[in-house]
C-alpha cells in the first residue's frame, strides 16, 4: 500500500484538472505554476509509483516519451488519441478482450496483459486532415493503376 505524500497528492490534484495525457515535464511545469515546490525527479518517481499502483494511465508517445493521465475508468480500458491535439477518449472493448484471450490461449500463453492505444484524428481535426489523407491516397492509387496499366502493356 502506498502512502499519500504531499507531493503525490499535489500530482494527483494537478492531473485531475487535465483531460489529456501530459509528460512529466508538463506536469512539473504546471505544479510550479500553481506554486508547488517539487523537483522534477520527485515528479518522475511519483508518476511511476502511481502508474504501477494503477492510479494513472501511461501512454508511450511516438517519440518514446511516457505520458500520464489520471484514470477515469478503474477497469481495463483502451484509448483513442488524436495525433494532432492529444485529446483522448477511453473506451471498453469486451469483444476485443475476448479475442485477445482466445489468441493467447491458442498460442499457449497465460496470465496475459496488454495495452492498446489507437491513434487518429479527433472530430475537430479530421475535417481537413482526412481530406488531405484521402487525396494523397487517391493520387497514389491513380499513380499505381497507371503504372500497372503500363506494365500490362509492356
Amino acid at each position: 500500500m502506498q502512502r499519500n505524500t504531499r507531493q503525490r497528492t499535489a500530482i494527483l490534484e494537478t492531473l485531475s484538472r487535465q483531460a489529456d495525457f501530459r509528460s512529466a515535464q508538463q506536469i512539473h511545469e504546471q505544479m510550479r505554476a500553481d506554486g508547488e515546490t517539487v523537483g522534477l525527479a520527485t515528479v518522475y518517481r511519483n508518476l511511476q509509483a502511481l502508474s504501477r499502483a494503477g492510479r494513472l494511465d501511461v501512454l508511450v508517445a511516438a517519440d518514446g516519451e511516457s505520458l500520464y493521465r489520471q484514470c477515469e475508468d478503474t477497469g481495463h480500458h483502451h484509448h483513442l488519441v488524436c495525433r494532432e491535439c492529444g485529446s483522448t477518449v477511453e473506451f471498453l472493448a469486451p469483444r476485443l478482450e475476448a479475442s485477445m484471450t482466445a489468441i493467447a490461449r491458442e498460442h499457449g500463453f497465460t496470465d496475459v496483459d496488454h495495452t492498446l492505444e489507437v491513434f487518429g484524428l479527433c472530430a475537430k481535426h479530421s475535417g481537413s486532415g482526412a481530406k488531405k489523407t484521402r487525396a494523397a491516397k487517391d493520387s497514389g492509387a491513380a499513380e499505381d493503376s497507371s503504372t500497372a496499366e503500363e506494365d500490362a502493356r509492356a
